[in-house]
């Protein structure tokens, strides 16, 4: 552009092109503010809790925290997790307000480039033969067609950097927008593996009940034809008809609790609440939960989207202290305008139709605001700090909540290992019970309290493999969407 401005007229396109040299080349020399400087890393080494976990299934820990699910090698879970990140309205959601950010960070970097419109118009226009001018002139009026085109061109000189940090907080908020999105995904994915255990878990208790349900009709079935013999008495029966109900209505409590189960899944996977998408297995056992290595290393806090949002949030509002900041420097402004017009149409290429303007090349510096712009970086200084104080009342957050995670797998751990003695004493005591009342050396009190602890027992057992389940879970999400078996090993050595 600055090409055919001196081509025109050479002697001033020259010297104003020397001035704009100057000056980009003293845009490149300063920038206002402070450089951003990233907060420390976490000072603890590792995890408190991280220790005395024993492994489970045997699986490959180092996973991608985008597919963080995988550690549990379950096809279905797998299927659903992808599922719900395609059809997802909140993941779509999250999905468009990242775009509206980028979109936004495009916009405010063409403020780094010059702006150059073309222009061209058509118009026909009489003037009064009554005004001052007219009258000086005889009394003429003067009209007739304009016919114009041309270019113009404005461009803010960036003398201090303003325009770069003012690019540089758009582009950090584009950033903290697609780690708002990441949170948002990782979110939905740990709500899918949560209620697709507890799926499990509660298919695993209903498999409990239907086999003690069974058990219980036998021997209700038993009890009754003992007392038609006159070998029992009708107290005996009603305890047997009592526990035969009681596992038949805690049967139907299971299936209510897994219906509302799946039609939240349903609305996770983007699918209508009536959708069949977990079958009850005819495998009731439920995995052993995946290995979680012992000292995983603080530092994979790193990859929580919302500790990465935190930080590019503080970059963005550092950057805009710099912004205001920048009020107080002077600001270079060039515009220009070149083009032909003419009255006639064929002349309008002609060398004598040609116009054009070169500048100005306006500086505008503060003198006396009322304190308008000290205020307004005192503002932005004051929103700079108090987000460094929400980063580390996050980073705080994040460190308690992967305790609190590492600490529940921990004792979900040793409680499943107590459970199970107790599971093997309910039984042993069940078949003691069974054995004596069948011989007549106790009532069928002792049998109905033996079958209550030994249903309580393994239903409890259940339970408490589903917590584990939901505890690695928990661990995977605190992390940001799981661990690093190499990393582990790594701060371990």
């Amino acid at each position: 552009m600055f090409d055919s401005l001196a081509q025109i007229f050479p002697r001033r396109a020259s010297s104003v092109s020397v001035a704009a040299a100057l000056a980009m080349l003293a845009s490149g020399c300063s920038t206002i503010g402070r450089d951003f400087v990233a907060p420390k890393p976490v000072g603890a080494p590792a995890y408190r809790h991280a220790v005395g976990i024993a492994p489970g299934t045997p699986a490959d820990t180092a996973r991608l925290p985008a597919a963080w699910w995988t550690v549990f090698n379950d096809a279905t879970l797998a299927s659903l997790e992808e599922r719900a990140l395609r059809d997802n309205p909140g993941a779509k959601a999250a999905a468009q307000r990242l775009l509206q950010a980028q979109a936004q960070l495009g916009v405010v970097r063409a403020g780094q480039a010059p702006n150059l419109s073309l222009n061209a118009g058509v118009s026909n226009a009489r003037t009064s033969a009554e005004t001052s001018q007219a009258l000086a002139l005889g009394g003429r009026s003067v009209e007739g067609n304009n016919f114009a085109v041309g270019a113009a061109l404005s461009y803010e000189l960036d003398l201090w950097g303003r325009v770069r940090r003012v690019v540089e907080a758009a582009d950090a908020q584009a950033l903290a927008a697609q780690n708002d999105r990441d949170g948002v995904l990782l979110m939905l994915s740990n709500q899918v593996a949560q209620a697709y255990w507890q799926l499990r878990g509660l298919d695993a208790e209903s498999a409990i009940l239907r086999a003690a349900l069974a058990t219980r009709r036998e021997a209700q079935g038993l009890v009754e034809a003992r007392f038609e013999g006159g070998l029992s008495n009708e107290l005996d029966v009603s305890r047997a008809r009592i526990e035969r109900a009681n596992a038949e209505a805690d049967l139907h409590e299971v299936q209510r609790q897994r219906n509302l189960v799946e039609h939240a899944l349903a609305l996770l996977v983007g699918a209508a609440p009536d959708a069949l998408l977990v079958p009850v297995l005819p495998k009731t056992a439920l995995p052993l939960p995946p290995n979680i290595p012992v000292g995983l290393p603080a530092s994979l806090l790193a990859q929580r989207p919302d500790l990465a949002a935190s930080v590019a949030n503080l970059r963005a509002a550092n950057a805009q202290a710099a912004v205001a900041e920048g009020a107080f420097y002077p600001s270079l402004t060039l515009t220009s305008n070149v083009g032909f017009a003419s009255e006639s149409l064929r002349e309008l290429a002609s060398g004598s139709a040609r116009q054009f303007s070169i500048g100005p090349l306006a500086l505008s510096l503060p003198v006396f605001d009322g304190g308008r712009n000290a205020a307004n970086l005192a503002l932005y200084r004051a929103r700079y700090e108090e987000a460094v104080a929400n980063h580390e009342n996050r980073l705080l957050g994040a460190l308690r909540e992967v305790e609190d995670a590492l600490s529940d797998a921990q004792q979900r751990q040793k409680q499943g290992e107590v459970q199970a003695q107790a599971q093997a004493a309910a039984a042993r005591a069940l078949l003691v019970a069974q054995a004596r009342y069948e011989r007549g050396l106790s009532t069928y009190l002792d049998v109905t309290d033996a079958q209550r602890s030994a249903l309580a027992a393994d239903r409890a057992a259940a339970q408490i493999r589903t917590q584990r389940l939901l505890a690695s879970v928990a661990v995977a999400r605190a992390l940001g969407g799981g661990w690093s078996e190499q990393s582990a090993l790594a701060t371990v050595r």
